[in-house]
């Protein structure tokens, strides 16, 4: 490579990550501020669970759509346009006087990162054929770092603003969820307006039909995609609740979901090791193991909480890497990539949106977390189910089942 096309590559996996501190903050922060947000509004904690669900809900209806937009605009200019409205939204989220501006907010922070979602692991294929899982690694584990600084940051945060509730966590999801994204949007404009300049020079590209929907390993990379990520929704929208439950302050609270998101980036990081040669086709199906062992922790002794959330972050940073991947390597190209990433999101996001709602639901049925995370166990079991079937050497529309 010359040394131009070294600088080249170093300015967009700079671009990418700076993006990639965008796609969790907005979300993950909300989960140690839920309390307060429930003491300023007055909505009950089971119905604020849902932000979640609301997330979780537009990602599936919008994840389909997805591929048409980055056909239409490019792959850099959809991930520009969802990065500007992704700060729109964190504006509109944080506004005072309604509450009706935490939802619509929401919403349109989950259009923009649904965009993201999809468009991203097909960006890394296209851009890095020959490093994915390395890459995939890489991106996954800022998802979590950034993600845990948001959680960890979260509380602090709102307490700048002295004894005033509802301007401290507005204030706080406010910082923690778009601070990053002006120097994003203009890394991010760099590297992609000679793409976006030839995507308005090019007559429009007919729309293919790939038949995606049909084939049974998209189904099984959906799937494998669904229950992992209610695993994680349902842990960092619910860990600190848990956490507070056992008798541990608001700030520990806040550290424990953090502590789960920073060892999510240890075992982002570590997938470059575990899907490599043989171990691509066993890791997708072993890996609910270390889940399942923090799962039983929680249950037979939920005052280790702190030591729980270790195995249960490695365990949802290597399971998110992996669903990216499968993304990737079960894909000829970017484009088929582009499309199977649209449609597993968008079945595996309708999955997990049950997972948060559902948590909190049973949570206050039963007055205590043992039949919660019965739910859990439930999708960690499936997790492994499609895992055998996804792990497997097959490509989208050239499968045999």
């Amino acid at each position: 490579m010359t040394q131009r096309g070294r600088k080249q590559a170093a300015v967009a996996i700079v671009a990418l990550c700076l993006v990639a501190t965008l796609m969790r903050p907005a979300i993950t922060a909300v989960g140690p501020l839920i309390d307060r947000i429930a003491g300023d509004t007055g909505t009950p904690l089971a119905v604020l669970g849902s932000l979640s669900t609301i997330v979780l809900i537009t990602w599936a209806i919008v994840s389909p759509f997805t591929h048409g937009l980055g056909r239409k605009l490019g792959l850099g200019g959809a991930v520009l346009a969802a990065m500007g409205l992704l700060l729109v939204g964190a504006i509109v989220r944080s506004l005072p006087g309604s509450d009706a501006w935490l939802w619509i907010g929401t919403a349109l922070i989950g259009v923009a990162l649904a965009i993201g979602n999809v468009l991203l692991p097909a960006v890394i294929k296209r851009d890095f054929p020959l490093r994915v899982p390395l890459m995939m690694g890489v991106y996954s584990a800022i998802l979590g770092g950034a993600g845990a600084v948001a959680s960890g940051l979260a509380v602090p945060i709102s307490e700048l603003s002295g004894g005033d509730v509802g301007s401290g966590w507005r204030t706080s999801l406010l910082i923690t969820g778009a601070v990053v994204a002006p120097f994003a949007l203009v890394m991010w404009w760099t590297v992609s307006r000679h793409e976006m300049r030839a995507m308005r020079a090019a007559p429009s590209a007919p729309a293919t039909r790939l038949g995606i929907w049909r084939d049974p390993v998209a189904w099984q990379v959906a799937g494998y995609m669904g229950v992992q990520s209610t695993t994680f929704y349902v842990l960092v929208t619910w860990i600190a609740t848990m956490s507070l439950d056992t008798g541990r302050g608001d700030v520990l609270a806040g550290i424990d979901v953090m502590v789960y998101q920073i060892f999510s980036l240890v075992g982002s990081l570590s997938l470059a090791f575990v899907m490599r040669g043989r171990a691509a086709r066993i890791t997708p199906a072993a890996l609910p193991a270390l889940g399942l062992i923090g799962i039983a922790g929680l249950m037979i002794w939920p005052a280790a909480i702190g030591f729980w959330v270790v195995p249960l972050g490695v365990f949802s940073g290597l399971s998110l890497g992996v669903s990216l991947t499968l993304m990737a390597d079960r894909a000829r190209d970017h484009a088929t990539s582009s499309a199977l990433s649209g449609m597993s999101q968008s079945v595996g996001y309708a999955i997990a949106a049950v997972g948060p709602a559902l948590f909190g639901a049973l949570h206050a049925l039963t007055n205590n977390w043992t039949v919660s995370l019965i739910v859990l166990i439930v999708s960690m079991s499936l997790q492994a189910l499609f895992g055998a079937f996804a792990g497997r050497d097959r490509y989208v529309l050239e499968s045999k089942g």
